[in-house]
C-alpha cells in the first residue's frame, strides 16, 4: 500500500523581540514585518505587528526591553524564497516627531529548535548637507516607504546609509513534513543554534543559507 506523500511543509515560528540597544535614543517602539518567497503562504498567527514604547532602566541605561511576541505558521512546496523578518524602530527626534531609528531584517533560523539573532539596524542618510539640515530643521528624516524593501536588497546599492544600534530576537521552530519532501533540515554536530547574524540585503527569491 503506497504512503501518501504531503505535498507542502509547515513552518512554525514562535518568538519575541527581545530588546535593542540604541546608545544615542530612548523611548522607542518597533513594527516588524516578514517577507517570503511566491510559494510561501502563512496559514494562521501575525504577519505584522507594532509594540508599545519603551524605556530604558536604571540597571540597563543603553538597553531597551520589549519582549514582543511573535508567532506565525507558514506552508510551502520548496524551501526557496525562505522567510525574513523585518525589524524598523522609531522614536521621537528633538522636535517631538516621530522619526525612524533603524531598519534590519534577518532570516527565520533553517534548523528546528531554540536561536537567538541579532540584527544591525541602519537609517537612511541625505545625500547633502542642506538636505539634512533640512531634513533635521523640518523632522523630516529619510526613511522607506516600505520597510520591507529592506530584505529584498533591489536598489539598495544606490542607498547611502549609516549604522546605529541592534535589536535582539530569540525564536523557537518547529518543521513538519520537510524531511518527507526531501529537504534535511537536522543539525549538524557543528551547528550552533543560538548563534548570531548580521542583516543583509537578500531577497526572497534568494537560496537561503545552510546553518
Amino acid at each position: 500500500m503506497a504512503t501518501n506523500t504531503p505535498s507542502v511543509f509547515l513552518l512554525m515560528i514562535n518568538g519575541q523581540i527581545e530588546g535593542a540597544n540604541f546608545p544615542e535614543y530612548d523611548e522607542l517602539y518597533c513594527k516588524y514585518c516578514f517577507v517570503y518567497g511566491h510559494d510561501w503562504a502563512p496559514t494562521s498567527g501575525l504577519e505584522e505587528g507594532i509594540s508599545q514604547i519603551t524605556s530604558k532602566g536604571r540597571n540597563s541605561p543603553h538597553t531597551l526591553v520589549w519582549n514582543f511576541p511573535l508567532e506565525i505558521t507558514f506552508k510551502s512546496t520548496n524551501p526557496f524564497g525562505w522567510p525574513q523578518i523585518v525589524v524598523s524602530v522609531y522614536g521621537p527626534d528633538t522636535f517631538g516627531n516621530d522619526v525612524v531609528r533603524g531598519y534590519g531584517a534577518t532570516h527565520i533560523p533553517i534548523t528546528p529548535g531554540q536561536h537567538t539573532r541579532t540584527i544591525p539596524m541602519f537609517v537612511p542618510e541625505s545625500t547633502s548637507r542642506l538636505q539634512k539640515f533640512t531634513s533635521w530643521l523640518l523632522g523630516r528624516r529619510p526613511e522607506f516607504t516600505d520597510p520591507k524593501v529592506v530584505a529584498l536588497g533591489e536598489g539598495r546599492e544606490v542607498t547611502r546609509v549609516r549604522s546605529q544600534g541592534y535589536v535582539s530576537l530569540s525564536f523557537n521552530i518547529v518543521s513538519k513534513d520537510m524531511k518527507r519532501l526531501g529537504y534535511d533540515t537536522t543539525p549538524t554536530e557543528t551547528a550552533q543554534t543560538s548563534s548570531h547574524t548580521h542583516a543583509a540585503g537578500i531577497g526572497p527569491g534568494d537560496q537561503p543559507y545552510s546553518l
